[in-house]
């Protein structure tokens, strides 16, 4: 095994595990790092993959901006940290055995991909100018991903504007 290889293993388990105690926390706050934890460990993954964009992004954005902002929207409203009920309902069991249903369906849908068979030791190197020039034209392009852009700002502002309403004092 390679040192990426390595790597790649401890990231991957970490993210998991923080991914896993994200939905299973009590304490609202903990739950909210673990969420910064999961998000740096897919920045992480990301920079294995030879994707610098995409890590920084990760890192800037999701880290920097949203983390903050529903860590910031749980200490405003001054409600209880904790949740007193039950973590799980009856259903879990069912619930989990249909999500290895799912995982075992992408499985086997993705080996009959022979494109993903064949694993190529080295990435190609590209040209990182030419490919952020490109991507930054596609977000502005109207025929690209200008709406998508839009409509992701749009649901942030919607998302700022509801955690100031959820944290304002009714008088």
């Amino acid at each position: 095994m390679t040192s990426t290889q390595i790597i790649f293993l401890i990231t991957a388990a970490a993210t998991l595990a923080a991914g896993i105690y994200v939905v299973s926390a009590r304490n609202l706050v903990h739950a909210a790092l673990a969420l910064v934890a999961t998000f740096f460990g897919v920045a992480i993954l990301f920079a294995l993959l030879q994707a610098g964009f995409l890590a920084a992004v990760q890192v800037v954005l999701y880290i920097g901006a949203i983390a903050i902002l529903i860590i910031f929207a749980i200490m405003l409203t001054r409600r209880v940290m904790e949740d007193s009920g039950p973590q799980t309902n009856r259903l879990w069991g069912l619930a989990a055995a249909l999500a290895l249903a799912a995982f075992g369906a992408l499985v086997a849908s993705f080996r009959l991909v022979p494109l993903l068979q064949q694993v190529n030791a080295t990435l190609p190197v590209a040209d990182a100018t030419a490919t952020l020039k490109s991507l930054g034209y596609a977000f502005v392009d109207p025929n690209q991903y200008l709406l998508s852009f839009e409509l992701a700002s749009v649901l942030l502002l919607v998302a700022l504007i509801g955690s100031i309403v959820i944290a304002a004092d009714r008088k």
